[in-house]
């Protein structure tokens, strides 16, 4: 993809980068394209699969949640991604200057948010990433995953402060979870000193990962050098992108007459949070709404068909709302053709990308087996350990 963004004629303009400016055929080619999915959906009806039955589904699922609530909760849901996406633009613009436009980064980072709502592995995340790099002429994977690390410096704290409410919220959590500590001295002395080492092993390993990372990632990273830089054009839209998100549960929480309070809405995020930590389905589906309901029962004792209720209705719905808003940026900002290949590319390098990743991790397991077993594997080529770090 950067191969062919650098071929791009000179002066062609940076929001527009694959042509095709008149607006008229663009919307023309996406009224074919829905004429098109038209005739898809009755193919597959055809066929057997149930495709109109999931429609009527998500329909029920809107139609149970009053129009205003509705209006409000996707207001604040396009504030959640467009303040996260001010937060990339800040961050890369620090590291890559004038290469960097708003328009398309905002749309690389919906577009990720689009899809990490339907497939699995996180795998927006690196569409997203893939994105920055063909958008960005001088930036590199290890310069965008930087400016992804920096990024999630924010919400990593904002994690951090929701997990130790909803530990300390619950009574005689210390008792419940350590049987007394002062009982037991000796087995908190051991866990302390067990965490510690876990620590220590841990940040060994992502050090050893972070040198490998840090000749290309510095740049990316370039704006933790400059820190009133970084409060004004990286955390504080991160924090009204966390402030929008908090917003719109509290606003789909009235919708189902649920109590919205500061606790349920901590529960409501923790929750979800930990659905998609754990998730081994598309969007946490599934997942999230026995997280969400179980947090709901703990804190307000909502009625399980009510909780997972209003969660199927708010990921419908901002799931749906979603995908539209980044289909709708990458029409108007790259056009047609240029959105289907920078996004259709970006998602075959991000498969890519994935997938080397799950390969090392195997090669690393199978290293760490085979030391184990006191036998050495043979040494790689230099070339092939010099392609991997390029790679890394």
């Amino acid at each position: 993809m950067t191969e062919a963004h650098a071929e791009a004629p000179v002066g062609q303009s940076p929001v527009l980068p694959f042509g095709d400016p008149s607006r008229g055929r663009r919307l023309t080619k996406v009224a074919l394209w829905l004429v098109g999915v038209g005739l898809a959906i009755a193919v597959l009806e055809l066929i057997g699969v149930d495709v109109t039955g999931w429609f009527t589904q998500l329909w029920d699922q809107i139609k149970a949640v009053p129009a205003k609530y509705v209006v409000a909760g996707l207001v604040f849901q396009t504030g959640q991604t467009t303040f996260a996406a001010l937060s990339y633009y800040g961050i890369l613009r620090a590291a890559y200057h004038e290469e960097v436009q708003l328009a398309p980064i905002v749309t690389a980072y919906a577009v990720g948010v689009a899809m990490n709502g339907f497939l699995p592995a996180n795998i927006g995340t690196f569409v997203m990433l893939m994105m920055f790099v063909a958008l960005i002429p001088s930036c590199t994977f290890g310069g965008a995953i930087a400016a992804y690390l920096v990024q999630k410096i924010f919400f990593t704290i904002a994690g951090t402060f929701v997990y130790l409410y909803l530990f300390l919220s619950v009574p005689n959590s210390f008792d419940q979870n350590l049987g007394n500590i002062s009982a037991h001295p000796v087995f908190t002395i051991v866990v302390v000193l067990g965490g510690a080492f876990l620590v220590f092993v841990l940040g060994k390993i992502f050090w050893r990962q972070l040198k490998k990372l840090w000749a290309q990632a510095k740049q990316g990273g370039a704006i933790l050098a400059q820190p009133r830089r970084y409060f004004t054009r990286a955390f504080l839209p991160e924090l009204l992108s966390w402030a929008c998100k908090l917003i719109v549960i509290g606003i789909f929480l009235a919708a189902f007459a649920i109590p919205v309070t500061f606790e349920s809405i901590m529960w409501v995020a923790g929750s979800g949070s930990l659905a998609n930590v754990a998730s081994f389905t598309p969007g946490a589906v599934g997942i999230t709404q026995a997280t969400n309901a179980l947090a709901l029962k703990t804190c307000c004792d909502v009625p399980n068909e009510t909780a997972v209720a209003y969660s199927t209705a708010q990921q419908l719905i901002v799931t749906a709302w979603n995908v539209g808003f980044a289909a709708l940026l990458v029409v108007l900002i790259f056009g047609w053709t240029g959105g289907k290949l920078l996004v259709g590319g970006a998602y075959t390098d991000a498969k890519g990308k994935v997938a080397e990743q799950k390969e090392q991790r195997a090669e690393k397991k199978a290293e760490r087996r085979a030391e184990a077993g006191g036998g050495r594997l043979p040494h790689r080529r230099h070339s092939e350990t010099s392609d991997e770090q390029e790679t890394s």
